[in-house]
């Protein structure tokens, strides 16, 4: 074997777990996300000196290109949306020297064998052992034809007992099926080829430091746990809003709609983190059984306890950030009578001890007035109106809410008397934030899913019965919705939703936080 070269991003690295030397292959290499989220991941990942000692990326895709117009496209690429710059070159250079292309299509042996020879390649001249990270960045229809391609090859072995013994990885985006039965049958396909710790389902909102941060905030502080249960808690809310449309993906929307590419996994995983129960320790399999145990709890909806605690919307035409937006049917496309929801809002339960009678509001939506991410938990009145109506006129009840886009953090919202004489009362806040606390961005989520991929760390990557137990909630929902014909209550673009789904909070004397 030839020397493998010294790699400059792994001098006085500050990391307490070494990455181990491994090959990250990429296929769907020409795409978006490529380009905006995992290229750049990997050169923040060198700049924090967190990528293996020996190291190579290959970009597996149809269209033609050379290791050398690769590398160059994806300099290009990570100096644009790298979330530092400018691009620090001694730290990008290492990266595209081990940077490589094959072209192929995925329904080819051809393109197999030759990744495979490149790989072999890589051992040899770079010392990436045998590990191999493949990143499926690609549709859902040809993640179980590249599965199949690499195993045929013999690049999926099975995970050795043996300490060392060389790994073999796949990660898959969502989403994964589009409903209970294909995703059941994509796991049993799966595991033909892979094994349960091979496989690495992706969900991004996991990554976020926010939602990390969570389980330290609830389960390393007896202040917070404390009062996390339904003595202390009256309701919480979890928004993921976003201030963009379709963006010319009207044919995909049109298939999905935002309850399956939105509330199934991501706003699923936020409620898991927030209602779980404490893991007996932060093993991968204990934090991810306490999560399973809640999607497991959840008061089923189904038939007409959907009509009454779920509302599914559509934006319509409007303003936002100052320009008139189109509805979505607008959109490129779209049906012109399409009752697909692009905005939905949920009354939730869990029947468990600590959440009793504590109704979760789940809500998503697309052209809302902001992009937000947040989760807000919000604590019960005080039982004696010590003050009068008059110094507490207009006040909320405490709050605390974890920002988890933009601007991540935390901040505790409670009452404080304003100075001076009587005894007037104003909400005030305590506002943590990342930036300002430790300085500089925080890594995105991508970076940490990456790592911890390379690492084996399957912590913050969803399991398969996490994906199926999903999956149970929401179809009864949707196909409540078929078979009922539910109404689509149309929001006007630039507002934060439909007026039913302030009545759905209403109706428990509450209402939707102004995030």
């Amino acid at each position: 074997m030839n020397q493998v070269p010294p790699n400059p991003l792994r001098e006085g690295t500050p990391d307490d777990q070494q990455t181990p030397p491994c090959a990250f292959v990429i296929f769907g290499a020409s795409g978006d996300l490529t380009r905006r989220k995992l290229l750049p991941a990997l050169y923040n990942l060198g700049l924090s000196r967190s990528l293996p000692h020996a190291f190579s990326v290959l970009g597996v895709a149809r269209r033609p290109k050379t290791d050398a117009s690769f590398g160059e496209e994806m300099r290009e690429a990570v100096g644009k949306f790298s979330r530092r710059k400018p691009l620090d070159l001694n730290a990008w250079v290492p990266i595209e020297q081990a940077t490589g292309y094959v072209q192929g299509s995925f329904d080819q042996a051809k393109t197999y064998h030759d990744l495979r020879a490149r790989l072999q390649r890589s051992d040899a001249e770079r010392g990436t052992a045998q590990n191999r990270v493949f990143y499926l960045a690609v549709a859902p229809s040809e993640v179980l034809t590249i599965v199949r391609g690499l195993h045929e090859v013999g690049l999926l072995p099975r995970p050795s007992p043996e300490p060392g013994a060389p790994f073999s990885r796949v990660v898959v985006e969502k989403p994964f099926g589009e409903d209970l039965p294909s995703a059941q049958a994509l796991n049993r396909e799966l595991y033909r080829y892979l094994d349960e710790r091979q496989l690495y389902r992706i969900d991004h909102y996991l990554g976020k430091e926010t939602v990390q941060n969570l389980i330290v905030l609830r389960f390393g502080n007896a202040i917070f746990e404390a009062l996390w249960n339904r003595s202390h808690i009256s309701h919480v809310e979890i928004t993921v809003a976003e201030d963009i449309g379709v963006e010319g993906r009207g044919k995909f929307y049109e298939q999905v709609g935002i309850t399956r590419d939105i509330v199934q996994n991501h706003l699923l995983q936020l409620l898991t983190i927030t209602a779980m129960e404490p893991p007996a320790t932060l093993d991968a399999d204990a934090v991810r059984d306490e999560k399973v145990k809640i999607l497991r709890s959840l008061r089923p909806l189904r038939g007409a306890d959907v009509l009454a605690s779920v509302v599914r919307g559509q934006y319509a035409r409007g303003i936002v950030r100052g320009d008139a937006v189109p509805g979505y049917r607008e959109e490129p496309d779209v049906a012109p009578a399409s009752v697909t929801d692009t905005y939905v809002a949920m009354r939730l339960q869990i029947d468990s001890w600590r959440w009793a009678g504590v109704p979760f509001f789940l809500r998503a939506g697309k052209r809302l007035a902001k992009r937000v991410a947040e989760i807000a938990v919000h604590f019960r009145s005080p039982p004696l109106a010590l003050f009068g109506t008059a110094a507490a006129a207009g006040r909320s009840p405490n709050s605390l809410v974890l920002r988890v886009q933009p601007d991540e953090g935390v901040a505790l919202r409670f009452d404080t008397k304003i100075p001076g004489a009587g005894m007037a009362m104003r909400e005030v806040s305590m506002d943590f934030r990342y930036g300002t606390a430790f300085g500089g961005s925080s890594p995105e989520a991508y970076e940490r899913l990456l790592l911890d991929a390379m690492r084996g760390d399957p912590t913050l990557f969803t399991r398969a019965d996490e994906v199926e137990a999903q999956w149970g909630f929401i179809d009864p929902i949707l196909s409540a919705w078929r078979e009922h014909g539910a109404p689509v209550a149309l929001y006007e673009a630039g507002s934060m939703g439909p007026a039913e789904a302030d009545q759905l909070l209403a109706r428990d004397g509450f209402a939707w936080r102004r995030p």
